[in-house]
């Protein structure tokens, strides 16, 4: 049940991802919106230990591997 809740915020937070390359998408669309609200749940907190002028956003990349590692402990 966990690796299902596990599987399901990986593929949110990818889809973030991709999204975040189709600005005008996420703007115009409700659904992308609350995509985006959602996956910024787990990120908020991993954005904030890291550095604001980063070139790119490590948060999505360390909650998948946060993810994958829970995956095969549970």
């Amino acid at each position: 049940m966990l690796d299902w809740v596990f599987q399901i915020i990986i593929y949110i937070t990818i889809a973030d991802v991709i999204l975040s390359w189709i600005p005008d998408l996420r703007q115009k669309q409700p659904w992308a919106r609350s995509l985006h609200e959602f996956a910024s749940i787990p990120q908020k907190p991993i954005r904030n230990l890291f550095p604001k002028d980063l070139p790119i956003d490590p948060a999505p990349m360390v909650i998948i591997i946060i993810c994958q590692i829970l995956m095969h402990l549970l």
